[in-house]
């Protein structure tokens, strides 16, 4: 009698065998079959060492990967943490570059502005050269056609 502890799964090889040999199967031929059924049933069943040691393999390697992914995190965050230090950096850089060049562009602004107020200033006074001109011209005519008249 083999008694399989899961659910308790109990086979009697004994009372087996007499029901073989009852319906006309030689005692050989019956504890041969009884020997078969017995192997294919301990060795098909899962038992709760069985599950046991399952569970402990599965637990075990399931750590090992945390463990493995917790690694791959610390280093993907140190690789992001370094990425971003760059970038920072870079962003750092371009500020100052675009600082500087408005800085440039300021500073040429301010010296159009001065070099078009003085050709303004210049244009002006030119301007008023000219009329002043052409009233002393218009006041030569005016007084050359007085003594002709």
């Amino acid at each position: 009698m083999v008694n399989l502890n899961m659910t308790t799964l109990t086979f009697d090889t004994l009372a087996y065998a007499k029901k073989l040999k009852s319906v006309g199967f030689t005692e050989a031929q019956a504890d041969a079959q009884a020997e078969t059924i017995i192997s294919l049933i301990t060795e098909q069943l899962t038992t709760k060492t069985d599950l046991k040691e399952l569970d402990d393999s599965l637990t075990y390697k399931l750590k090992e990967l945390e463990d493995k992914l917790t690694f791959k995190l610390k280093e993907l965050e140190a690789k992001m943490k370094e990425l971003e230090t760059g970038l920072k950096r870079d962003m750092k850089e371009l500020e100052d570059k675009l600082t500087y060049k408005m800085k440039e562009l300021e500073a040429k602004m301010k010296e159009m502005e001065f070099s078009l107020e003085a050709k303004i200033e210049h244009t002006k006074s030119e301007t008023i050269k000219w009329v002043a001109a052409m009233l002393v011209a218009q006041a030569a005519v005016i007084a050359a056609m007085v003594k002709l008249i």
